[in-house]
């Protein structure tokens, strides 16, 4: 009998990058990036194809304009064309290379190609990719993470006390980052939601080293879980310092270039007490793997980091669901914002996400609406 193997039926022949444009009010005026809410995030959907007609389909990041953000993904269908989808270590190794020397591509244009052939694979082998990916539990916990809100405090704390009633495991707060306005919030959200429910800290890098300090003695103080990129991304000497003089894990790395290579830096470093990682900044789904295993291999938890779109968010939770240094699934909330472009969305009971078990991803996507808002075919 011949096993000679043949790649030519799992060969990528066609590449579809569509650009779609935010469609819908939001169900409460929360603001992403520090910008006027109001509306629903534009978005990206990849669609590779094989030779054997199999698909695969990954929604990506569109940064502030879509378009622009598509088209810093075309570079690497030059790329993938004609590659075995189950070759994605030979992927990620020869991209490393051809990106470094040709195209320089931003972190959020990789994930969504490694996504999809992920999905082809496990269609193709006709089980979950979490199941792929050695799956040990079926409900992750989740905890909700606001967005910036103009209102003030009072609109954190409706969010806070909403997500405890709804059974969720915690509350991540992304405050405004003027430090005196931050501690009062901070204060008034575990005053709201009682001394044990599960708060974290998210500034986003908007602290100094010194104002970092201050923020996180206090969040010691209310029994908060973690503090958050407190300092600029790239501000390393302070997050060492911090990690070093706070007792509040520092948690970090979830905008690291190169994947599990920059995250190693900053374990080496001293820099953080947790990393992050997820399916759309960091390389897809083998790079987070990765990066789970890497931080595993130093006794840290790999927390995944939201993805925004739940179309993207359902690809974490499988990874989530092999992760076992991965406390938590994080969702921004309110839910409705980023819950789009799928027939059906993630499944929630208890203040547990349910992991996919259909084939591939086990996404149903909602095809109709993706047309509809699609501006571009790239």
């Amino acid at each position: 009998m011949n096993m000679t193997y043949d790649p030519s039926p799992n060969q990528i022949s066609e590449i579809a990058i569509r650009v779609c444009r935010g469609d819908g009010q939001q169900t409460d005026v929360t603001q992403s990036a520090k910008l006027r809410g109001g509306q629903r995030r534009p978005f990206l959907v990849l669609t590779l194809t094989t030779a054997d007609g199999t698909t695969g389909t990954s929604f990506g990041f569109s940064t502030l304009n879509p378009r622009t953000a598509g088209e810093g993904m075309v570079p690497l269908k030059q790329f993938f064309l004609g590659r075995d989808v189950y070759e994605r270590e030979r992927a990620a190794l020869e991209f490393r290379k051809f990106d470094r020397s040709w195209t320089l591509s931003p972190s959020y244009t990789y994930g969504p190609f490694d996504n999809a052939m992920w999905d082809i694979i496990g269609k193709k082998s006709g089980v979950s990719v979490s199941r792929l990916l050695g799956r040990f539990r079926d409900h992750v916990p989740v905890y909700v993470s606001s967005m910036f809100h103009a209102g003030g405090v009072d609109a954190y704390l409706r969010e806070a006390v909403e997500a405890k009633e709804a059974g969720f495991q915690g509350y991540k707060i992304h405050p405004g980052g003027d430090v005196t306005e931050d501690l009062e919030l901070y204060a008034a959200v575990r005053e709201a939601v009682g001394p044990d429910f599960t708060l974290m800290s998210d500034p986003v890098g908007a602290y100094t080293y010194n104002e970092a300090m201050i923020v996180g003695r206090e969040l010691e103080r209310l029994n908060y879980r973690w503090l958050e990129e407190p300092v600029h991304d790239v501000d390393w000497h302070s997050q060492k310092r911090l990690r070093e003089q706070l007792d509040i894990p520092i948690v970090g790395t979830e905008t690291s270039p190169w994947g599990n290579r920059g995250t190693s830096a900053a374990i080496a470093n001293g820099q953080v007490d947790a990393v992050r990682a997820d399916v759309s900044w960091r390389g897809g789904i083998t790079e987070v793997m990765k990066i789970g295993s890497l931080a595993d291999a130093f006794g840290m938890r790999c927390e995944l980091h939201s993805c925004i779109y739940h179309a993207l968010e359902l690809i974490n939770l499988q990874c989530a669901s092999a992760m076992t240094n991965c406390s938590y699934f994080e969702l921004l909330y309110p839910l409705d914002d980023y819950d789009f472009g799928l027939k059906t969305g993630i499944q929630i009971s208890d203040g547990y996400a349910t992991v996919p078990d259909e084939r591939g991803l086990g996404l149903d996507y909602d095809w109709d609406f993706i047309d509809n808002v699609t501006e571009a075919l790239l």
